[in-house]
């Protein structure tokens, strides 16, 4: 596990290889601008040499460039160099390449990086200005969106909302508040919607990372997107157990306006991180007009998105338990599955449900999700943040981060949680057969909801003695 001074380190080093860098920039020739018709109509963007995109690579600070006083979009891909093993060195040309070859793939490199940077800008806009094709999203006052059928609507984003939601915080002539998403969320979830705001990296867990489209707490199958209204419960209601506060006070419009911001930030990182895959990882070539880099990149996440209310897993009703008995029995039923091995819930949550099965593990032991798994100390500057141990719930506390009504509990054990090693156990909608029945799933919802009451005596001495040797 990276120390956090380690990291310290890492940052310094970094914040001096920059200070480097822009000195030597001073007294070398201005890079070539560059300009790129991605879409007919579009008026072309202009915008620095790859160069200046690849240094994005090092910035540390969230979503801010040094360069301008106000917060601005960046490439940021420091986690996704770091997987595919690139750093600047893949991209500067210091005339000491070993043949012409090494020369043209650097060369290619910086103008797919550059690329990259042109495509998000004309795609997105900027975080004062959002911008969307009007494939992906129109303002609700536009008549081309009231031209829509209903279900036209779903598949693409509300710039009004949008709108709303971005730029500096303050109000306009009417007293509407703007800037709410830096009002509101910036210094958690940063600028970019990195989960790397300022006030990061004093928080366990993190704050989501919504550039990877994966959330944690929702309503829908496990590879599917939250719904709008998964979003909305999230801002209202916040996550018990962590630094997400609820938003309750907000108007409703202002509420809306944030879930659409998150929507479009979520699309926003996915459109990146693809276009880096398939342009540096996969040696794709350059898109030539916008109409292709919609159809081969930006039309698949918006119709991710626009399915989601296609996706929600929707259970059947729970076997009775409307007598003490009844409800005894469930619970019984539900404490015998969760000690099951082949089911393995206590092999997580612990002999006593604790969430404490790994605590003391050796590295490769311990559990850690899908945003801190492939941190090392070797690739640590890469990562916005150190890397921290994933901890599973404490299941007698009676604190769910996904909501605590037995539905919300039979979604997380039904679907898993996306981002971490909690698995799917029901049958996803045209998949495999789970593992669980839906009566099985109800049977240990109710024992779930019962351990904040279960004395800490109660299990079998010999199962935990059991799961104690196994760890050991």
């Amino acid at each position: 596990m990276v120390r956090a001074d380690d990291h310290q380190l890492k940052l310094v080093a970094n914040r001096a290889l920059q200070s480097r860098i822009r000195a030597e920039q001073k007294s070398a020739p201005k890079p070539t601008r560059v300009r790129t018709k991605l879409l007919a109509g579009r008026t072309p963007r202009t915008v620095a040499g790859a160069w200046c995109a690849s240094l994005a690579l090092l910035l540390i600070t969230s979503g801010c460039s040094p360069q301008h006083g106000k917060p601005d979009f960046r490439v940021e891909l420091e986690d996704f160099f770091a997987k595919n093993r690139l750093g600047p060195d893949d991209f500067r040309i210091t005339g000491r390449e070993e043949d012409e070859s090494d020369k043209e793939g650097k060369q290619a490199n910086r103008e797919k990086l550059q690329f990259i940077a042109t495509a998000q800008e004309a795609a997105f806009g900027t975080p004062d200005k959002p911008f969307l094709f009007a494939e992906v999203g129109l303002r609700s006052d536009d008549p081309r969106w009231r031209a829509l059928e209903p279900e036209e609507r779903k598949k693409r984003l509300d710039l009004k909302k949008i709108e709303l939601a971005a730029g500096a915080p303050g109000g306009d002539q009417d007293g509407k508040q703007r800037g709410l998403f830096r009002q509101h969320c910036a210094h958690c979830h940063g600028v970019t919607g990195d989960g790397a705001g300022p006030t990061a990296a004093f928080l366990n867990p993190y704050p989501r990372d919504y550039r990877q489209g994966v959330f944690k707490f929702k309503s829908t199958e496990r590879g599917a997107k939250p719904t709008i209204a998964d979003l909305k419960r999230t801002l209202i209601e916040g996550i018990p157990g962590t630094a997400m506060p609820s938003f309750m006070l907000l108007p409703n419009d202002e509420i809306e306006a944030l879930v659409e911001y998150v929507r479009y930030l979520g699309i926003r990182g996915e459109f990146e991180r693809d276009l880096a895959s398939g342009l540096l990882a996969q040696d794709e070539d350059i898109p030539k007009t916008g109409a292709e880099l919609l159809e081969n990149y930006l039309n698949r996440i918006v119709e991710g998105w626009a399915e989601a209310e296609t996706k929600i897993v929707r259970p059947p009703e729970p076997p009775p338990a409307n007598t003490p008995e009844e409800l005894h029995a469930s619970e019984q039923k539900g404490r015998a599955l969760f000690f099951d091995n082949k089911i393995g819930c206590a092999k997580c949550h612990g002999p006593m449900a604790l969430g404490d099965a790994n605590d003391g593990a050796a590295e490769k032991e311990r559990l850690f999700d899908d945003w801190n798994k492939d941190k090392t100390a070797e690739n640590a500057g890469f990562w916005l943040l150190p890397k921290i141990e994933l901890k599973p719930r404490n299941l007698r506390l009676g604190i769910y981060r996904g909501g605590r009504r037995p539905i919300d509990l039979y979604r997380r054990i039904h679907a898993g949680i996306p981002g971490g090693p909690m698995p799917v156990v029901g049958t996803e909608q045209g998949g495999q057969k789970g593992s669980l029945e839906p009566e099985q799933i109800w049977h240990i919802v109710n024992y779930v909801r019962s351990l904040p009451y279960e004395a800490m005596s109660r299990p079998h001495a010999e199962r935990a003695t059991a799961l104690l040797k196994e760890r050991n």
